[in-house]
């Protein structure tokens, strides 16, 4: 493996262990452990739609979209978890 995908793999193992740990914690003061678990899971899909995906090569159209689309579903599933 390059580097650059070890590194992203270990960024990705990170954070799902942050979302692990974050519900040990009682911290659902207003919906904010809800837009915290969407918001971690919007880089986590970022990433691996850029890097393990290879997003980035793809046609700025495309990256646009995917991004938008992405950004669409976690403002409506925050604002209806809050």
């Amino acid at each position: 493996m390059k580097n650059k995908t070890l590194f992203t793999l270990v960024i990705l193992i990170a954070l799902t262990l942050l979302t692990g740990l974050a519900t040990i914690f009682d911290w659902n003061m207003f919906g904010f452990l809800a837009v915290f678990f969407m918001g971690i899971a919007g880089v986590k899909f970022y990433l691996v739609a850029f890097e393990f995906m290879e997003l980035r090569k793809a046609n700025r159209f495309w990256q646009i979209t995917v991004i938008g689309i992405c950004f669409l579903i976690i403002t409506i599933v925050s604002s209806m978890a809050a």
